[in-house]
């Protein structure tokens, strides 16, 4: 009787994605010289509690628990972990080039590491709460950059994050686009 069965499939078609991202380049990914420091600051961006590390993973997991509920919330949020692929890639340039590491350590500045764990994420059953999880952690990750952009006096390193900090921004006018859609 399983043979005459048909198979289960998702109903959410994920072609033809594109990163959420600004239409606007992105500044060359360069430094003006190797700063351990800087690199240990950007380790937190990279693969912190806060981090783009995190926020690939906490999209991701949105996605698959929303794609079969609500294709295009589903959609939207995958575009904006494919944002979040590209920001976590360019950091990583940033911190090798600096003369650091890309380890899934967030480096402090008395030595000790923290290793990125998904207990760094905020999960939810409920759509409008992983929406309202997401808006909150974008606000956290810009003011986080923000931080860093005033302990960092490199302007190639700084250029990079203020644009990152443009895309954040736009994320959460698409998040919070899409929870207002989910109230109405």
């Amino acid at each position: 009787m399983e043979a005459n069965r048909k198979p289960i499939t998702g109903n959410c078609n994920m072609a033809g994605l594109k990163p959420a991202m600004l239409d606007l380049p992105y500044p060359p990914i360069q430094v003006r010289c190797r700063n351990q420091g800087y690199a240990d600051l950007l380790s937190f961006d990279y693969c912190g509690a806060v981090s783009e590390l995190s926020a690939i993973t906490q999209y991701i997991n949105n996605e698959n628990r929303l794609c079969q509920e609500n294709c295009h919330l589903a959609r939207t949020i995958l575009e904006i972990a494919i944002a979040e692929m590209m920001h976590l890639q360019k950091l990583g340039e940033l911190i090798q080039l600096l003369g650091g590491e890309v380890d899934f350590n967030a480096k402090r500045p008395d030595g000790k590491q923290t290793m990125w764990t998904p207990a760094c994420l905020a999960l939810s059953q409920n759509a409008k709460k992983m929406l309202c999880a997401d808006i909150e952690a974008e606000k956290e990750a810009i003011a986080q950059y923000r931080a860093h952009i005033c302990k960092i006096s490199d302007e190639y390193v700084n250029a990079v994050l203020r644009r990152i900090i443009r895309d954040e921004e736009y994320h959460i006018i698409l998040l919070q686009a899409l929870l207002e859609e989910l109230s109405a």
